[in-house]
């Protein structure tokens, strides 16, 4: 493992389409206005850290903010979170990376699935990605059992998976779920730990997390400490790593990751 330790600290930069799983209405138009807020104050939180993320990104809102992404992808590293978020067709995951790359003009290495969807690892490969950051390896009802799965960085058909990660032993997801529902001393010492144990930590979060969402009839465990709150909350996390990690974007971190270990 590497000497130091190391963050990935990735969101999913994407149109707030969340209402439409509850079969809730929520136009386009404003999908992507709560995408944009909650972009920018994503964007503060980085500036003001001064550490740089992966930014995983629809083409789809890529192409509603393109000024905002290039500006992004100066400091930051943006993947692909494949071309719409609520819809998928095999063809976008070419196509969203093409759309990336010609906003940013950046080579675009990195997928994430929306909603951690499973996903062909050929197709993944064919479309000319690098690693694929999809896997959640836990177990979360209704949704997915990835227990089997490795937790931390492995290979599969000789191709790159880092999954988000989760504590050794018990495999408790530390998502963006859990630092907003469980109390942060208790989320903070189960991150350090997995840090220690690692010797990194891929945490996700959805910038669309960082505006008022309270309006929505959506679960309380998703909208609980949305807005100013949890940018309070993450600026806290972001500070207490920083003494005891570095942290870099996923490709960077797969560059330096010991090719022994994989």
């Amino acid at each position: 493992m590497k000497k130091d330790p190391v963050v990935l600290l990735t969101f999913d930069v994407e149109e707030f389409d969340l209402p439409l799983e509850h079969n809730l209405r929520i136009s386009e138009e404003e999908q992507m206005e709560i995408g944009k807020a909650g972009t920018e104050e994503m964007k503060k939180i980085l500036e003001v850290a001064q550490i740089p993320a992966t930014l995983f990104t629809t083409a789809n809102f890529a192409q509603h903010y393109p000024e905002l992404i290039k500006t992004l992808a100066q400091k930051n590293e943006i993947g692909s979170h494949t071309f719409y978020h609520s819809s998928f067709e095999n063809k976008d995951l070419q196509t969203s990376l093409n759309t990336l790359e010609a906003i940013t003009g950046n080579k675009v290495t990195g997928l994430r699935m929306p909603r951690f969807k499973k996903i062909e690892i050929d197709l993944v490969k064919e479309a000319g990605y690098s690693y694929d950051s999809s896997v959640n390896p836990t177990y979360i009802p209704g949704k997915y059992n990835n227990l089997n799965l490795p937790r931390t960085l492995y290979r599969e058909k000789d191709f790159l998976r880092l999954p988000v990660s989760v504590t050794p032993v018990l495999r408790f997801p530390l998502f963006w779920l859990s630092f907003k529902n469980i109390p942060y001393s208790i989320y903070k010492k189960m991150a350090m730990n997995t840090l220690l144990k690692d010797g990194y930590l891929s945490l996700y979060f959805h910038p669309w997390e960082f505006t008022d969402i309270s309006k929505w009839e959506i679960p309380f465990y998703i909208k609980r400490h949305c807005g100013n709150p949890l940018s309070d909350n993450l600026n806290r996390l972001i500070t207490d790593l920083k003494k005891e990690a570095r942290f870099e974007t996923v490709t960077d971190f797969i560059a330096g990751y010991p090719k022994s270990l994989l």
